[in-house]
Formats: structure tokens, C-alpha cells, sequence
């Protein structure tokens, strides 16, 4: 909708653009491509600005409505890199889209208005606690445990067996026309029901659930609708399951994005593989920011500080730099060039310790498609979890970055 406003409208291959023309692509409904059309188009090489719109959440399983003790659960799978302790007792609201097969969809955003339900998973009590659990703290709650209370009362059909869960359906079924089998054609997830809000008596930082990556996202997309005719042709890339790998028609490494840069080559009369070769990109993702409770886990002389700027982080990986792009030295280069004459704060750091664990970015995808390509973000205090503090001056600075990258035209590095 704020694309629409901005004079985007939907990308047509059978169209010429004109430089300045505004197009996207919806794929399913859960990742988009924008692009503004350059005055070169894509001959000489575009501009590429990928982010993530996925978060780490948890999932409904496939059959997941369940009884017991009298109290009707449901069964979730965790989504993406979690930390699992910190989900139970958080308030929870639902999000997604249950299909039926009729061909008609319901949507859900239940739970973030006051007055809706909340959902919660339930923890132990202190007084019980003690000595049950002992082990690494990632271990005290394992996967099968993030069951999510819904209800707690009976039917008055009377039902034989799992009255509670019968009382839930008969909800389900009188105010959304659901049926316990449609859950198997849902995409349900259930995500901290917390507002956004400003951290600290200067109001310096944002606190909110799924700042990772939604924090590079926005900045990429605002930083687009407000350029006007850009030299090359330039795009920003939203994509899904970065947090699982980048799988499925949704995900960086599905072939929608090669054929909407196909498409593009074909208006240009030009070959795709000529046109990345030439491109340029930067994976827009956050990164861990240093927090002095934590020291050990972070090489002092290579961390992301608060209130640095955006951060240029040249790899990731595991280990030793085990599936990560390494961004090489001429683009790097040519980055810090872009940076320095717009007067952006930049930092350059590492996620942490060597060895000590490890990330990746959607910068692995788009290099093995032959374009050069650097991470770029801000850092994140409490990173993955439900609730993740920012700094406004570094998401100022990577919109500043993102601006700065889109107005600059593409030259021969090698």
C-alpha cells in the first residue's frame, strides 16, 4: 500500500518502462520485489537491496489442537534460531492465514487490539523449579514443550471425551467458520503481542519484536519510494525464510527472483548473466551489537558498538567463515567510498567470538549468482529475542547508507 502511494504499480513483462517508472512483483503474497527503471536500465549492471520480512516465531504443527488436564493446548513448531525459555509466559498474539477448501482464505492478526484474547505458554513455578531442570539453560525448555494454552472450559453439549477441546471448536466454528481439519491448510504462527515503543529515559533506542530484519527492510523501502531516476535500475528485494535457510517459492534462492531480472534483461535486450555479472548489492541484515554483560563472547577489537552507524560486516559464516560470502577487497573498497561522500557513520565488526557459534544473510544467495555483495545492517541488543532493542542513529545512518548506494552510478571495478 505505501509502494501504491508512491506510484508503484504491478510489474507487467510485456511492458516498456521508461526511466523513472515504478514497478513490483508480488510473489504469493509473501515477498515482494520493487524496482525503479534507470536511466541506463540494466545494461550496465543494477543496483540490488535485499532484506528479509520473516522473524523467529513459533509455528502450529499440522494437526495441533489437543486436550489435556482439562485444558485445551496447541501443539507449535519453533521458526528460525530461538532462544526457547524467553517465549514462556510472553503474551502472545496470532497471525496468519487458514485455507479452506471452498478456495475462500481467512486471515488473523488476533491478539494485538485491546480487548482480543491473548495466547500464552506456561512456565514452572520457582517453587517446583529448583534442581528439575539442571543442564545448559537452552536445554530447560525443549520443543515439545512450547505448547500454547487456548481455553480451559467444557462444553455444555456434553461431550464424552475432551470437552474443553470440543468447546474450542465450537468457537472456531461459530465465529470463523473453522473446522478442526483446516488447520492442515494454515499458515499459523503465534509472535510476542507487544507494541513498539522508545527505550530509555533519552528515548534513544526502539524496543519491539522482530527488529531482525524488519529494522533493514523498512529503511530499503523508504530509502526506494523516495528515489527518483536513479542511473541503473534498481531494486529492493523483501524475501521470506531467511531464518530457515531461504527454501521454498518464497525464499532468496527460488528462481522468481532470476526471472524478474530476466524479464528486465529481456526489455534492455540484453543477456542476464552479462547484467549480474555487472551488478551490485548489498544485503541489508542486522548483526549483533556489543553488550558489556556478555563480553566474553565478543572480541572486543571486532564488534558492532550502539550508536556507531550502520555496520559493513565483509563476512559471517561458522567457524572458519563456513558458508558466508566474504565480500572481496574492490567492493569493499568502492562501498566505503559511497559511504565516506554522504556523510554516513559507518562501523565494520564481527557477530562474535570465533568458534563460539555463527550466522548467516541472504549475501550468500545473491553471490552465488555472480553479483558482488556486502552485508550491511545495524547492530541489535538481544538479537532473536521477543523483544530487541535498536539504536535510532544507526538505523538513521543505513537508511543514509541505502540512499546513498541507490543515487551512486555503477562503475568497472575489475
Amino acid at each position: 500500500e505505501m509502494a501504491e502511494e508512491r506510484g508503484f504499480v504491478p510489474f507487467d513483462a510485456g511492458n516498456d518502462y521508461a526511466p523513472g517508472s515504478r514497478v513490483y512483483y508480488n510473489e504469493k503474497n509473501k515477498a515482494l520485489i520493487l524496482a525503479v527503471i534507470g536511466r541506463q536500465g540494466v545494461k550496465n549492471g543494477l543496483h540490488l537491496i535485499a532484506a528479509h520480512i520473516d522473524s523467529p516465531r513459533v509455528d502450529l504443527k499440522t494437526t495441533p489442537l489437543y486436550e489435556e488436564a482439562e485444558m485445551a493446548y496447541f501443539k507449535t513448531h519453533y521458526y528460525g534460531s530461538i532462544r526457547r525459555y524467553q517465549w514462556v509466559t510472553t503474551p502472545l498474539a496470532m497471525h496468519g492465514r487458514i485455507s479452506l477448501k471452498s478456495g475462500t482464505h481467512l486471515d488473523f492478526a488476533l491478539g494485538e487490539k485491546e480487548g482480543e484474547p491473548q495466547f500464552v505458554i506456561t512456565d514452572l513455578l520457582p517453587h517446583l523449579a529448583k534442581g528439575l531442570n539442571p543442564g545448559p539453560i537452552d536445554t530447560v525448555i525443549t520443543g515439545e514443550m512450547l505448547n500454547i494454552l487456548i481455553g480451559s472450559y467444557p462444553t455444555a453439549a456434553g461431550a464424552e471425551t475432551d470437552p474443553v477441546k470440543q468447546k474450542v471448536l465450537e468457537i472456531l466454528e461459530k465465529e470463523y467458520g473453522i473446522e478442526e481439519e483446516d488447520f492442515l491448510s494454515a499458515e499459523i504462527c503465534f509472535v510476542p503481542a507487544c507494541k513498539a515503543s522508545d527505550i530509555g529515559f533519552d528515548r534513544s533506542m526502539i524496543g519491539a519484536y522482530g527488529q531482525d530484519d524488519k529494522i533493514c527492510a523498512y529503511p530499503a523501502v523508504a530509502a526506494l519510494t523516495r528515489l527518483e531516476v536513479p542511473e541503473n535500475t534498481t531494486i529492493v528485494l523483501l524475501a521470506d525464510k531467511e531464518e530457515v535457510g531461504n527454501g521454498s517459492v518464497s525464499g532468496m534462492d527460488s528462481a522468481y527472483i532470476d526471472y524478474f531480472m530476466e524479464d528486465l534483461c529481456v526489455m534492455d535486450k540484453v543477456n542476464l548473466r552479462d547484467v549480474l555479472r555487472k551488478s551490485q548489492a548489498l544485503s541489508a541484515d542486522v548483526s549483533s551489537g556489543y553488550d558489556p554483560a556478555y563480553r566474553d563472547c565478543f572480541d572486543i577489537h571486532n564488534v558492532n558498538r550502539m550508536n556507531h552507524g550502520a555496520i559493513i560486516q565483509k563476512y559471517n559464516g561458522y567457524n572458519g567463515k563456513a558458508d558466508t560470502n566474504d565480500a572481496g577487497a574492490e567492493y569493499l573498497a568502492e562501498i566505503r567510498r559511497i559511504l565516506d561522500s554522504a556523510g554516513v557513520l559507518w562501523q565494520s565488526g564481527e557477530t562474535g567470538r570465533i568458534d563460539l557459534g555463527g550466522g548467516r544473510t541472504l549475501a550468500r544467495c545473491i553471490a552465488n549468482r555472480n553479483i558482488d555483495v556486502v552485508d550491511i545492517g545495524v547492530p541489535v541488543l538481544s538479537m532473536h529475542s521477543t523483544f530487541e532493542t535498536t539504536s535510532k542513529l544507526d538505523i538513521y545512518m543505513l537508511y543514509k547508507a541505502l540512499s546513498a548506494f541507490m543515487n551512486t552510478e555503477i562503475h568497472v571495478l575489475y
